[in-house]
């Protein structure tokens, strides 16, 4: 199963619930939420009968926290509808509503009989076989909300009940924004998103999960956990604390709420321009056209999350990464857009805004041979060693100088015999040709690789 990476509390602060305890909730971005519930009901030693009323419950999920406590059996009956009222009201006499011809409504009464078929006894002793009305209910026969039945044995004492399962119907998004300025250094802030499909609860200690787990079970189906039928269980009236944001906020069902992740920070960035190489990573290397091809130039920024910051110290959710950029009125504009994955405290964040469009590539290749080598063993097949020239021009319409790598990667062996510009070894598999660009200008850069496939 793959690790959560990281947890980043909203630290909401814990309050009364209905039941008198408290709520602690995990949520997760694929709509999952572990749902920790403690409450003040004491557990003696032994077997116990608890009934409490929880809303989303899935029984399964069910378990105890508190290792001197088993879970025996969950009984869960749901929120009672209009034909599960009617069958507990067999043999007792209800009023029904139905409304006049002309407007207006009076009310008659009734014995249930039986419901399916409908049968019903007037008070002269007649029999109606259709629903006379529209049935009332006395408050007995009705379960305003899903109950659940729990049998628990404690090996000891217990001075309160614990309980946690996994519900669904809560996501949360992750978004930063940075503007970058000059002398390389911007500020980033960053917020999370909650919204609620059919979540509650009044007051809760509250965590997004940074990472990524596998789904081993399916999702619920919302008519399965009762989602269209019932209020949910209220994230409202929470309290944010420890975060940007402070004060009383509430999250309820279709309600997004955003929350400050950390303070505004001011970082160093780093942003670099790439060319991507024209090698495969794997397979064979093959000739092109000899008429120039325009590749992208890459914009990429790497925002510097050193330890003892604000915005290095703790876990960064996964999420979207936008980019703003005064243009030469003061005014923000949008440059460029990315995902980000989750990154563990102190890991930089390195994400690809776009392509520039001020900075242009050419590349051709301008020389292609083929040689056939010899098996390296008796019975394996021969192979080939390929070796490419490529020139790549690049064109900087900037009114200042800018630097542009041009990089190639590619699995097995290869090398690059020549080159205008010292290849720097990146890894095992990857190369670098750094590129100074003048302002309003060209570069060239030439260089030969030979591949075996």
């Amino acid at each position: 199963m793959a690790q959560v990476a990281a947890f980043l509390a909203l630290a909401m602060a814990a309050g009364v619930m209905p039941l008198g305890g408290q709520t602690s909730l995990s949520i997760y971005s694929d709509g999952r939420v572990v749902v920790r519930r403690t409450l003040p009901q004491a557990l003696p030693k032994g077997r116990s009968t608890l009934s409490l009323k929880l809303e989303g419950l899935d029984p399964a999920t069910l378990f105890s926290p508190d290792t001197s406590v088993t879970l025996l059996s969950a009984l869960l009956r749901p929120a009672t509808d209009r034909q599960a009222a009617l069958q507990r009201a067999v043999g007792q006499t209800l009023a029904f509503v139905r409304q006049r011809e002309g407007g207006g409504a009076d009310t008659v009464r009734a014995s249930v009989v039986r419901t399916d078929p409908a049968q019903y006894r007037l008070p002269d002793g007649r029999l109606f076989l259709d629903d006379p009305g529209e049935p009332l209910f006395p408050p007995e026969l009705v379960r305003t909300a899903p109950e659940v039945t729990l049998v628990l044995e404690g090996a000891r004492d217990r001075p309160r009940t614990e309980l946690a399962y996994v519900t669904e119907g809560t996501t949360w998004e992750a978004l930063y924004q940075v503007v970058v300025g000059g002398g390389g250094s911007g500020s980033v802030t960053g917020t999370a998103t909650l919204r609620s499909q059919a979540l509650r609860a009044d007051s809760a200690d509250v965590q997004i999960v940074a990472g990524t787990i596998r789904r081993a079970r399916p999702a619920a189906k919302a008519d399965e956990l009762s989602y269209q039928r019932r209020p949910a269980m209220a994230l409202a009236q929470v309290v944010v604390s420890g975060v940007a944001t402070s004060g009383r906020l509430s999250l309820e069902p279709g309600v997004p709420l955003s929350v400050a992740l950390f303070p505004r920070s001011t970082t160093a960035y780093i942003q670099e321009f790439v060319v991507p190489g024209a090698l495969p990573w794997r397979g064979f290397v093959g000739q092109t056209p000899g008429e120039d091809n325009r590749v992208p130039v890459q914009v990429w920024y790497t925002l510097k999350r050193g330890r003892g910051t604000p915005f290095g110290d703790r876990p960064l959710p996964g999420g979207t990464v936008q980019l703003y950029q005064a243009d030469s009125a003061g005014r923000l504009q949008l440059v460029g857009e990315a995902r980000s994955e989750h990154a563990a405290p102190g890991r930089d964040l390195r994400v690809q805004s776009g392509d520039a469009f001020d900075i242009t590539a050419e590349r051709v290749q301008t020389d292609y041979a083929q040689e056939q080598l010899a098996p390296p063993k008796r019975g394996m097949a021969p192979r080939q060693r390929i070796t490419a020239s490529y020139k790549v021009t690049i064109s900087n319409a900037k009114p200042a100088p800018v630097t542009v790598d041009v990089r190639e990667a590619r699995f097995g062996v290869w090398r690059v015999t020549e080159s205008s510009v010292p290849a720097e070894k990146l890894s095992a598999t990857e190369v670098r040709f750094r590129i100074s660009v003048p302002a309003n200008g060209d570069a060239t850069l030439t260089y030969t690789v030979q591949a075996e496939s």
